[in-house]
């Protein structure tokens, strides 16, 4: 049965552009631009603690999947939310994850600011970011199908970047190519202190890195009311996407840790950028740097896409403003992609103002609103199984044991920000903007 969505919004993403679409919301600057800083707090340990944050991120998308091959709708967790919790479970869901992508599109322009100063030292970084917003937001105003076809070949870059690096680093320790002819070997995993040089609590604190590396995965929920056949693309996303992407963080940053001992990683330039100098690859700066930007700008086309799917959504449920269920001649949401492409100016704004700070800042804020975007999904699934004893055609596995270790998980993380130096931002940031919600709600329950 169609909903009110699937009538207006166009099904125009294959399963190619679904499956690179995660792809490039995920692996984006928790990759490239944050990885020396997480190695730092856990050492080789690191590995562990992509494992344990994959596995709550299957358990989360497994759930989000199970409802959106029953409901297939644009906004999914919102509407689901809406449906099986209450109008303000719906309305907070869907604002915080507006709230999250307008978050992550500022560190996003940030870092391409930041990384297009290689080429352009002269150029401010408020400059470039706000280039990007504007080239971004005309893109995602044209048919859905170009901001697909753009995300699938942004992805595909970062895609073959990383499996290049770890074909070269796998080169490099096994057969000793650009090191005389000698294997390095993997001693690098132990040797500097061991595998755990700051024990289990530097894992914990990682794990608020590496899940903020992991948001934007459930990009693949919103994207079922637009998908040409969503009770085959979905789940096929969900079951591929999770071991490519475990592949490409866990290969990329092993082999990063076996080359160099890690805590010398990031002290001396990128560490992809090392890795292409090792084999002696010509302008590996310059590669490495041009696939930063791509996959920054990636992540950023995402963002555009999901906030104005969201506006959309609250307004179809009643939760947002009617004037956001318009949509244009090419069936795209634009006046919600319009607005929120107003408020990325704040990020502009902050570009000018601290561009030294203002990564860390934003990534706090980010991982919690990301986190609580994931755990209204467990437990929106909670009441979903509950509505449906024998749950849908792609069940999430171990359940209800699984949601119960997500959601445990994922408390652990936001304990350990406090812990972790100028993420504490956050704990100031987040009840601002859920007092404004309720407060919001209240005056729109009037």
């Amino acid at each position: 049965m169609e909903t009110k969505n699937e009538e207006h919004l166009k099904r125009g993403l294959s399963n190619r552009h679904i499956q690179l679409i995660a792809l490039g919301g995920t692996i984006g600057v928790g990759l490239f631009y944050g990885s020396s800083a997480t190695i730092q707090l856990a050492g080789p340990a690191i590995l562990l603690s992509y494992l344990i944050g994959g596995a709550v991120i299957f358990m989360i998308m497994r759930a989000l999947g199970e409802m959106a091959v029953e409901d297939p709708v644009s906004g999914s967790f919102s509407a689901y939310a809406n449906k099986y919790l209450g109008h303000f479970a719906g309305y907070v869901t869907g604002w915080t994850y507006w709230f999250n992508w307008i978050v992550v599109g500022m560190v996003e322009i940030t870092v391409f600011g930041v990384y297009i100063k290689y080429w352009f030292p002269g150029v401010p970084q408020w400059v470039s970011a706000l280039c990007a917003l504007v080239v971004f937001t005309a893109i995602n105003l044209i048919h859905v199908k170009a901001y697909g076809e753009f995300e699938f070949w942004f992805a595909m870059i970062k895609v073959v970047a990383i499996i290049g690096m770890i074909l070269a680093g796998l080169g490099i320790i096994l057969f000793g190519i650009g090191n005389g002819g000698v294997p390095i070997g993997f001693d690098n995993l132990w040797a500097n202190g061991g595998f755990m040089p700051n024990g289990a609590l530097g894992i914990v604190l990682s794990l608020v890195m590496v899940m903020f590396s992991f948001g934007g995965i459930e990009m693949i929920g919103l994207t079922a009311g637009e998908a040409e056949n969503p009770k085959r693309t979905i789940p096929t996303a969900i079951n591929n996407v999770i071991w490519r992407i475990l592949i490409f963080y866990i290969g990329a940053l092993g082999i990063i840790m076996v080359l160099y001992p890690w805590d010398k990683i990031g002290t001396s330039g990128s560490p992809f950028v090392l890795i292409f100098d090792k084999i002696g690859l010509p302008a590996a700066a310059g590669i490495i740097n041009f696939v930063v930007i791509t996959a920054a700008l990636s992540a950023f086309n995402s963002g555009m896409y999901g906030t104005g799917r969201m506006l959309y959504s609250l307004s179809e449920q009643g939760n947002g403003p009617a004037y956001f269920r318009k949509l244009s001649k090419f069936g795209v949401p634009s006046r919600g992609i319009l607005f929120s492409a107003a408020i990325l100016l704040v990020a502009v704004l902050l570009n000018y103002l601290v561009p030294e700070k203002v990564f860390y800042y934003i990534t706090a804020i980010a991982t919690v609103a990301a986190v609580t975007s994931w755990s209204i999904i467990i437990i929106t699934h909670i009441k979903f199984r509950k509505a449906n004893p024998g749950g849908g055609a792609f069940r999430m596995p171990l359940y209800p044991f699984s949601s119960y270790f997500a959601l445990a998980a994922l408390a652990v993380v936001v304990v350990a920000m406090a812990f972790i130096e100028g993420m504490a931002v956050a704990y100031i940031v987040a009840p601002i903007w859920f007092a404004i919600l309720f407060i919001g709600y209240k005056l729109k329950m009037k």
